[in-house]
């Protein structure tokens, strides 16, 4: 049985099939949330298999195994073995293996003509050591992940082919919108940062300070929503679980040493609305495709990668019944079917800051990262770009973006100096703003950068800056963002380039100056 695939996701698969033809052996796949991951995987796998490959498919979790073969099962895939201590598949003559990492780097590994790596930003060592064996040189590993962005990961991935964006997925009625409130700001000030991100201990202080700012607020507008709490740690988990439990409100505690039997009980009774609220400590944040209406962010992080997990669990759309979004249909009736369903949109309680701080994640995008000082500096000016802020409705606490009457409460507010409002909606937003470029302009222009960028050895990353220099958006449409680089660059293109980067190298002389 062959997987009826989306456009996105077959023009992603040519992409992929591309970057293999191109002489790239270690692309890697962004998936974001409702992306379909299960979906390509398995028409990647089919396709080997059709081949007569054999294929390794690495999963981070022995609690994941059982749960991708039977994904796999249900889109045709039944020549499977599985290596995972006694597991009652185990049978090394299949030709697909779905191992678990944990029990693969204890015995010898299979041979196989294809790996296929999933959740690859969290970077095993023993994942890293097997990609650089002589004798998997010639072997393509594929990394699938919804965050490539930890630092070094490009030492091991050389391509990265981003199939579709949060963004897209909103537009098209593929996942659910989203509404951001920050009820609390929490002081991070004396917060100490141990590996790039806030010190649990410290963050945990501060957070057990709002935790009947927390219950209050969700009962004040989460509307008895399904809602995963996110927490700093155990202390912190239990005290916001304890205080739902006094307020009435039916709540479940999961930390990395719940049972899975517990977990599994805690599920179901989530899923049958016996239970309203889950605090946990860190084990939502991948695989979960729970039916999720509300996120309680209580985690300050610096970390895009937990930031974009956390939101992705509450993003999954609960269509109007009886919607069938697996039939043809156009994103017009998928949205309209969300909108007229029991989750028109998914409510963001942010009690941490998080957002204001690290911006929507749907503005999120990054290139591989090679661990470079180049790949820093790009990085650094694609941060400089004129991205807009997050900006907070001083009377409902709504986040959003521009200026005008909040979308949320309609209260008006004039431009000062230094505030803040936003919704969490970016979609509409975007839309209007491209609505002022000609999509030919837009192909030409992108184009002769990537020119550009080829001759001046200079990477994605500075090809996605520029572009939203110049447009305002990064170039996440389908339209743009497959163009293949021009043959020359127009001198309009070369004097827009300078300028950019005079001005560039101005501002940062000038935060120099005043540093």
């Amino acid at each position: 049985m062959t997987a009826i695939l989306r456009d996105y996701q077959e023009v992603g698969i040519a992409n992929l099939r591309t970057s293999i033809a191109a002489g790239y052996k270690r692309p890697l796949l962004q998936l974001p949330t409702g992306a379909g991951k299960t979906k390509i995987a398995a028409a990647i796998i089919n396709s080997a298999l059709a081949k007569g490959k054999r294929v390794i498919f690495t999963v981070p979790a022995i609690a994941l195994i059982d749960q991708t073969v039977r994904e796999f099962w249900s889109e045709g895939i039944r020549d499977i073995g599985v290596i995972q201590a006694s597991h009652q598949m185990t049978d090394p003559t299949r030709s697909v293996q779905v191992c678990s990492v944990q029990t693969l780097q204890r015995r010898p590994i299979p041979p196989a003509d294809l790996v296929i790596v999933d959740e690859a930003h969290l970077m095993f060592a023993f994942v890293t050591d097997w990609m650089g064996q002589e004798e998997w040189a010639g072997v393509p590993f594929i990394g699938l992940s919804a965050t490539p962005w930890p630092k070094g990961l490009g030492r091991l991935y050389d391509k990265l082919v981003v199939v579709t964006t949060i963004r897209e997925l909103i537009a098209r009625g593929f996942l659910s919108p989203f509404k951001v409130f920050a009820p609390t700001h929490p002081d991070m000030s004396k917060v100490r940062t141990v590996a790039g991100d806030y010190r649990d201990d410290d963050s945990s202080k501060v957070m057990r300070h709002l935790v009947a700012d927390v219950v209050n607020t969700w009962l004040e507008k989460a509307e008895g929503r399904s809602t995963l709490c996110f927490c700093v740690d155990r202390n912190h988990a239990m005290d916001v679980h304890t205080k739902f439990q006094a307020a009435g409100v039916p709540s479940a505690y999961m930390d990395a040493h719940t049972p899975p039997l517990d977990r599994e009980q805690i599920r179901q009774q989530f899923q049958a609305g016996q239970i309203k609220v889950v605090c946990n400590v860190g084990v939502l944040t991948t695989g979960v495709d729970w039916d999720v209406r509300c996120i309680s962010l209580c985690r300050p992080t610096k970390s895009i990668i937990l930031y974009v997990q956390i939101v992705g669990r509450g993003l999954r759309p609960v269509y109007a019944a009886g919607f069938d979004p697996r039939q043809p249909c156009s994103d017009e009736e998928r949205k309209a079917a969300i909108d007229s369903g029991p989750k028109p949109f998914c409510l963001i309680l942010d009690h941490s800051d998080t957002t204001l701080r690290l911006g929507f994640v749907t503005d999120i995008q990054r290139e591989l990262d090679d661990g470079t000082m180049a790949s820093a500096a790009e990085k650094r000016e694609m941060e400089t770009t004129d991205k807009p802020e997050p900006r907070e409705c001083p009377q409902c606490k709504v986040l959003r973006q521009g200026w005008g009457p909040c979308p949320n409460c309609g209260f008006k507010q004039s431009k000062p100096s230094k505030v803040e409002t936003k919704d969490g909606e970016l979609t509409e937003l975007d839309q209007r703003r491209e609505n002022k470029a000609d999509w030919i302009a837009k192909q030409s222009f992108i184009a002769q950068l990537r020119a550009y960028a080829t001759m001046k050895g200079k990477g994605e990353n500075w090809v996605s800056a520029k572009y939203r220099s110049k447009f305002g958006v990064w170039p996440n449409d389908p339209r743009v963002k497959y163009q293949a680089p021009a043959k020359s660059v127009d001198a309009e293109t070369r004097s827009w380039i300078t300028a950019s980067n005079i001005r560039y190298a101005a501002g940062k002389k000038k935060a120099q100056m005043n540093a």
